[in-house]
């Protein structure tokens, strides 16, 4: 005879909650006719160890404070734990307009999942909140709060490196305005958005998303901090500026060190572009194009003049960016390939063995006939009296632009792509 034991049936009634709680999101959606969730902001998450804390070691408050692209009236936030080998106990959440550091109370709203300010979120698991009655206006900086009681938390699911002052606070600090540095007890700042993986808004039909699938070049990696000045952020507003794209947002999915074909296993475990392809792409919500820059770190580490490892060739890099535009393809997504930029002058990575493999790419990508088109970074970027350096009005530390680069990125792509 099988038993049902006590974890078997929390589930069930998690469960039968969860389906009770589709009802207000159905009204929502039926009141709005053909309204549909699109992404507005998403980062892609990666692991990192906790074993030792800081997460979890007592209650504690989590702010993220995100920049969204799209406008709605109604939202929702993603929180993952997919990187968890523990179920997460998350005890609260809320959603505000973000003025610059604090939260506005006058806008916060609580995040419930399942009619529930409180969920336990599986390993390995990810999961959307109810659908939040909210007025988010096209460009509006949010802060989404996250009370984690104390509990074992082996592993993170983060994404690290944000380039944005984001928050931890001891105890339960939902609600009201965030502390500041002169409270008795200031809040700690963090570089990293934790668990929440994305806010998506309800959004007429013809609204969609862009993503845009990278490595820290666009993550926005040396960037102006907090400014969302990475060039997605920047075609966002390009985008929201023309009444023939308002209709479009861009998720970031780019994440520091990300090579096409093989994961990076250092502090942080960073899946390759291939691994990630289907949650970071596929899954989000109304993705309809996709803008790949991806490559110098798979050529840069397979050809380091100090280490080289896991080597790679262009024929390599070829077929595995064509595969990457075959199955956005048939998801209906429109795929746009852009150039690798150069990196001479960052000595760990250039070599003439790495601008040869470079170039080589570059040729494949500038006359593949898979992709719906290219955008040629490479041109934009460089200077010309030296093309395998970046131009030195667009450059940081030779591999990463600043923020006039970035600028130069965003407008180099073709909007009418985006209207046809």
């Amino acid at each position: 005879m099988t038993g049902v034991n006590g974890n078997e049936v929390r589930l069930t009634c998690w469960a039968l909650a969860a389906v009770l709680s589709l009802a207000p999101c159905q009204r929502a959606h039926s009141q709005n006719g053909s309204a549909h969730w699109v992404g507005t902001w998403a980062a892609s998450p990666v692991q990192a160890n906790n074993s030792q804390g800081p997460i979890g070691t007592q209650d504690c408050t989590l702010q993220d404070n995100v920049h969204a692209s799209l406008p709605g009236k109604a939202v929702r936030i993603v929180v993952s734990n997919e990187f968890g080998t523990a179920p997460l106990q998350l005890g609260g959440a809320s959603i505000a307009l973000n003025a610059p550091g604090t939260a506005s109370a006058a806008t916060q709203k609580t995040v419930t999942f399942g009619g529930n300010a409180s969920v336990t979120v599986p390993a390995g698991a990810k999961l959307f909140s109810d659908a939040i009655d909210f007025d988010l206006p096209a460009g509006a900086n949010l802060a989404i709060r996250l009370f984690i009681p104390k509990q074992a938390i082996p592993t993170l699911t983060l994404h690290s490196f944000g380039n944005q002052p984001n928050f931890m606070v001891e105890g339960d600090q939902i609600a009201g305005e965030q502390k500041s540095a002169s409270a008795s007890t200031p809040p700690v700042e963090l570089d990293s958005w934790y668990f929440l993986t994305a806010v998506e808004v309800q959004a007429p039909a013809k609204a969609a998303s862009i993503v845009t699938l990278g490595d820290s070049i666009t993550d926005g990696a040396f960037s102006t901090r907090g400014a969302n000045l990475r060039w997605p952020d920047d075609l966002a507003r390009r985008l929201q500026s023309n009444p023939k794209t308002a209709h479009l947002s861009v998720l970031n999915e780019g994440i520091g060190g990300n090579r096409i074909l093989h994961p990076e296993n250092g502090a942080l475990s960073v899946p390759s572009a291939l691994a990630r392809f289907d949650r970071d792409v596929l899954s989000q919500a109304g993705v309809k194009y996709l803008i790949i820059l991806e490559g110098i770190n798979d050529i840069g580490i397979g050809t380091n003049p100090h280490n080289p490892r896991e080597t790679v060739t262009p024929e390599e890099l070829a077929y595995a960016l064509s595969q990457l535009v075959e199955r956005a393809h048939t998801h209906g997504i429109k795929v746009y390939l852009g150039t690798v930029m150069p990196d001479k002058g960052l000595g760990l990575y250039y070599s003439e063995a790495g601008e040869t493999e470079r170039q080589a790419v570059n040729r494949w990508i500038r006359a593949n006939k898979l992709s719906d088109g290219v955008i040629d970074f490479d041109r934009v970027v460089r200077d010309p009296a030296d093309p395998q350096r970046l131009l030195p009005a667009f450059d940081h530390d030779h591999i990463h632009p600043n923020d006039a680069g970035h600028q130069a990125m965003a407008d180099a792509i073709d909007l009418s792509w985006f209207t046809r």
